[in-house]
């Protein structure tokens, strides 16, 4: 087991769920509510990173972190390095490849909000935000458990992106996927297997977890 490459991993997923949560919020309550022509639009853009071949996402990120290009221009001048090839670089190219996972199933859930609830609530002297708080978030939190379940499963995972945008530098952007392809490269089998195992399990535990949110979204409805 490539210890070291798993820290790297579970460090990416668990700080790509906790960056998401608000924006998946935020994006999935909107696109959710909203009756604008440009909705379909949205969809279509957050949904992008879902038939783009990783590759072609991992290549124009790269593009866009180079010191040549706006804004990787910029994050050069903020902070003194480029993004290609750095953890900050993988972590912001996660953040853009795990967009649809974050946002899709707490836009579901959202959606599943009766419009009249809201109105009801709002009828009766409650806020937006204290419509959302207290009424709105304790009816969707499946979704959002999906959704970071998803978006967890996914970024330890991710291979195509993060091997384009960042490279394979141990302790820094070489993560379990790229140290099961090092592996087998390497004809280490064994090695390859034990942590293919790794990734299999946890996919297989956040199947269980969506799944068994649906089903209790769907006991609750009968």
């Amino acid at each position: 087991m490539d210890w070291i490459a798993l820290s790297v991993s579970l460090k990416l997923a668990a700080l790509t769920c906790l960056l998401l949560l608000p924006v998946g919020l935020w994006l999935g309550r909107t696109l959710a509510t909203s009756r604008s022509r440009a909705k379909p639009l949205g969809e279509a853009l957050v949904a992008l990173p879902l038939v783009m071949p990783p590759t072609v996402l991992g290549f124009y990120l790269m593009q866009a972190f180079g010191v040549e290009a706006p804004f990787g221009g910029l994050w050069q001048r903020l902070f003194g390095e480029g993004l290609n090839f750095t953890f900050e670089g993988i972590l912001i190219a996660s953040l853009v490849a795990n967009l649809p996972f974050a946002v899709q199933p707490v836009q579901r859930a959202f959606e599943a909000v009766p419009a009249n609830l809201r109105e009801a609530a709002w009828c009766s002297g409650l806020s937006p935000w204290h419509t959302l708080w207290r009424i709105e978030l304790p009816l969707v939190w499946p979704g959002i458990v999906s959704a970071l379940a998803l978006t967890f499963a996914h970024t330890l995972g991710e291979f195509g992106v993060i091997l384009m945008v960042g490279g394979a530098i141990d302790g820094e952007t070489r993560t379990l996927a790229i140290a099961i392809y090092d592996r087998v490269q390497a004809f280490d089998e064994a090695g390859a297997g034990i942590m293919s195992a790794m990734l299999l399990l946890a996919s297989f535990l956040t199947i269980g977890v969506v799944y068994g949110m649906a089903g209790r979204r769907r006991g609750c409805r009968g």
